[in-house]
Parts: structure tokens; sequence; C-alpha cells
């Protein structure tokens, strides 16, 4: 029977429930030009006003990820595994959570992404150190896995194709905020990597985009149901990001922030928890550890020994950045002109801390993207961020700011005082709030 996309759309629109075989059918024309992107904007609004089951989810991911190539590891002597974020601000966990779990015998082919309105990109991050290649062909790609454990790249033409036209239609048709969407979009890039296991890391608060833990909670339950369908064993733990997670925000400031977490000069408190936990279940589900307990000493082991470090700097030179960046790294990564210390508008302890608002000052400072097509500034961020509790004065800023001039530095800077308060009524967040897990684990 001729297959016509438009009848899809209106059972959609009816609110009735999707064949696995009508969205593939669906999903495959639309990959391949013979569904146009007018009828995909059709599909994508009625399904954000009539969403899907959870078995349609996994149709619609299967689909998305199989619209382009899905990478073979099978050549490899351990499980291959990956982490997502949601987003936030300081949240640097990929580049110490990666050589960590190379370090404990599991293989991690990372393709991430760059920054989205207020929360920065891993990729920006790495573009940070000169000649690091986000970008490598195949071959280096599948060697730096192979060879050191770990690669962080951005995502191909190859991979999940679908679901990059599919993005780029939803974000124009004002359907993006749709679960049974954001699920599929985020899965299918991430199976698209042959993995066998995903550990994911969903952020609520002021600096998430889900902003309460209920809807922080329906998302992670989403991707960890739909992901174990799709045939990964897939977790989630559900984070706090009513503050930032790292105590620096933007590009070089957060790799010197990692590299020195790395080395053990200095770690935040919260960052560690966080990157130690998603360690410590993802060795779990990959059969690496009996419990918890177990993986979280294996991942402390491999960060306090040094080796999660040798695995950091074997990846950035094998992808084309300096072979002594750790030992050198004041020397390779670019000094902002402009450094200085930012108190707040009143001395006490800090309250409150608005975590998008001090996105949006990296943002202005040039360190995040207006429009897509903004070349980033590197060098510019905060370091320094004081958290909640902590007290500050006219002698104790709340941040360091690193600006390229004086006219972001001062806009920058007012975003800062503006994103903190002081007062005696600290709102206290649960760290790590909710773990999901597959129930055969």
């Amino acid at each position: 029977m001729v297959f016509l996309p438009q009848e899809v759309i209106a059972k959609k629109r009816d609110g009735e429930k999707l064949s696995t075989d009508e969205i593939a059918r669906f999903i495959d024309g639309f990959a391949r030009g013979t569904v146009s992107h007018a009828q995909a904007a059709a599909f994508a609004m009625a399904v954000y006003f009539q969403n899907m089951d959870f078995e349609e989810r996994v149709a619609l991911t299967k689909a998305m990820r199989d619209s382009g190539t899905v990478l073979d590891w099978s050549e490899l002597d351990g499980p291959v595994v990956d982490k997502h974020s949601t987003g936030g601000v300081g949240d640097n966990v990929s580049l110490m959570w990666a050589p960590i779990m190379a370090a404990c015998d599991t293989y991690v082919p990372m393709i991430s992404g760059r920054g989205l309105g207020h929360t920065g990109g891993t990729l920006d991050k790495f573009d940070a150190i000169p000649g690091y290649s986000a970008t490598p062909d195949n071959a280096l790609f599948r060697k730096t896995v192979k060879e050191v454990g770990c690669a962080i790249i951005g995502q191909t033409d190859e991979l999940a194709p679908a679901d990059r036209t599919l993005y780029s239609i939803r974000d124009v048709t004002a359907t993006v905020e749709n679960i049974s969407l954001i699920t599929a979009s985020i899965l299918s890039k991430k199976l698209a990597a042959g993995l066998d296991v995903l550990i994911l890391d969903v952020k609520n608060g002021s600096g998430a985009f889900m902003k309460t833990l209920e809807e922080a909670r329906g998302l992670a339950d989403s991707l960890v149901t739909v992901a174990n369908g799709a045939g990964v064993k897939t977790g989630a733990l559900i984070t706090d990001m009513n503050e930032p997670l790292a105590s620096a925000a933007g590009n070089a400031v957060e790799v010197r922030n990692a590299v020195d977490f790395l080395t053990g000069k200095e770690r935040d408190e919260r960052l560690f928890e966080v990157t130690i936990a998603l360690a410590a279940e993802t060795l779990v589900l990959a059969g690496r550890a009996a419990d918890s307990e177990a993986g979280r000493d294996m991942a402390e082991k491999a960060l306090v020994s040094g080796q999660a470090l040798e695995r950091f700097s074997q990846m950035v030179a094998a992808l084309g950045g300096p072979a002594d960046f750790v030992q050198n790294m004041d020397k390779h990564l670019e000094p902002a002109p402009i450094i200085r210390d930012v108190f707040a508008k009143f001395g006490g302890k800090v309250s409150a801390i608005n975590t998008k608002k001090l996105g949006m000052a990296v943002v202005a400072l040039g360190g995040g993207r207006r429009m897509p097509s903004d070349k980033i500034d590197h060098a510019v961020g905060f370091d320094r961020l004081a958290g909640l509790g902590v007290h500050v004065d006219d002698k104790t800023p709340i941040a360091r700011i690193h600006a390229r001039d004086e006219t972001s530095a001062a806009e920058a800077m007012a975003r800062i005082c503006e994103a903190y308060e002081t007062g005696d009524m600290i709102m206290a967040h649960e760290l790590i709030a909710d773990k999901i897990m597959p129930e055969e684990s």
C-alpha cells in the first residue's frame, strides 16, 4: 500500500496511537526527502498537542537513530559508555567524567554539543584548547577511543541526520518543548554512537531547562524508559542547578577548573559529588561495579591515582591539542585582557542565585551565542564564583570576571550582581534529588 504522510499526521492530530511502522516510514521519508519540511512541521505540531506514549517514543527514537550511521564498537574489549546532561551553568562534568571512565576500563565515544541559550556547551570548552579537533575524521575518532579510552567530539553529518533537520524545524515552529520530541532528539544521537550504557544528568532549578523537580523527574523517566526500550542500558540522576555546579562559568575558565580538578589542585565540592556519582552509577550499569559504593571507590581511585589526568592529557594530544597542555595550561589558554573582582550589592550570606541570569552574563561577555552564527570568545567568563551560604562583603567578592573590554565587563558585572541575592534565608536544595535506574539493575 502506498505510504501517505498526511494520513500519519491526521492520525496523530486526532489523538490516535501511531504504529512503529508508520513512524519508521514517516521518518525514513523525511530523511530521504519524500516527506516535506511542511509535513514534518505539521507532524511535530500534532505530537506537541497530542504527545506520544512510550512505545511511540521508542519507535521515533529508533527511526531517527537509523536515519544515518550507527557506530559499531564490537572490536573493543570493554563496555561502551556515555553520559548526557540536560544543561546548566558551570557544568564541565564531561571533561572529568570521560577520562575517569576510560581509566576504569570502559570506552567513551562522547558525541557532545555546543552551548544553547544560557547553558554552556562541552565542545565550546574544548575549542578553547589550541589545535584540539572537535570534528576529527572517523579513523582518528575510532583510533583515539580505542587507544586512549575516550574521545569527546561533535556530532557528524552521518549521525541521526533526521533529528538535526527536525530540530531546526521545531526551533522555528514553537514545538521544542514537548517531552516526546525532546526524548527522541536527545536519545537518537546518543544511540547512534553505538552505546552499551548511558547515564543521564537531568538538571532542575533556576539554571536548568526543567525548573521543577517534577518536570525533571518526568523527563528522566521518559529518557530512561525509552533508552532501555531501545536496547541501551540507561539510568539517570536528577541534580540541582539552583547554583553553578563549578566555581567557574565560561570556556577557558571551565577548562582550567577541570584540569585543576583532575590534578587535585582544587576540586569544587558539588562538582566532585556529581562527577563521582555519575561515574559510580555508570560502572554499576556497565557491570564493572557490584553497587554504587564499589563504583564510587573505583572512580575515586582513578581520579586520585592520576590515571584520569593521564587519559585526559592523552585525549587532548591525540585530537590535535598540545602534548604538554596539562603541564603548561596557562601558556596555552588565552587570558582575557580584563580580570577583576565583582562584589555584591549588599554584604551578607549568599541566599539565592538566579543561575540562568548568571549564564546570560557569560553570553553578554561573548562567551555564549546570541545568534547561532556568533563566534565565541573562549577567554571570557567568571571564576571564583561564591556558592549559596558563603559570606560576602566589600572585601570578599561574589566572582572574578574575565572580560575582553570595558563595555562588556560593565554589563556582565551588572548582570551578575542582579543574579546574586544576600540575606538570612538560604534556600537549600538537595544536590542529587533522585536516582532512576532500570528495574533489572
